[in-house]
């Protein structure tokens, strides 16, 4: 099955993991969650799998921008409410290599990946 890469387009750091996917002649699918946004199950796969404070993105605009009340209390249950809300919470890129994932984008880490 074809690695999948979720992100934005215009994230840079999604933008780093897909020039070394393709300098390492990597085929990936590429699934955009502004436009496609990202299911319950996959994200709650995602916190089980790496932990909610990693896949949450608290250093971008979006989660910085919401109101104090918004960001208290912070839970697994809560996180992902407010990923299916605005995917652009969710950190950038994951890597889906066969159900095994990575949340962030480290040439090394990649490296591994990939043998």
């Amino acid at each position: 099955m074809l690695p999948t890469l979720y992100g934005i387009p215009n994230c840079d750091t999604v933008k780093k993991a897909r020039v070394w996917l393709d300098q390492h002649g990597v085929a990936y699918g590429f699934h955009d969650y502004k436009k496609l946004g990202v299911d319950r199950a996959t994200l709650e796969e995602w916190v089980a799998a790496h932990g909610w404070e990693t896949v949450l993105n608290r250093a971008g605009t979006t989660f910085r921008a919401l109101p104090p009340e918004a960001k208290a209390d912070l839970d697994a249950g809560k996180a992902v409410e407010l990923m299916l809300a605005q995917p652009s919470m969710v950190k950038r890129p994951v890597l889906d290599v066969d159900g095994r994932t990575t949340v962030g984008f480290k040439p090394e880490i990649y490296a591994a990946v990939f043998g």
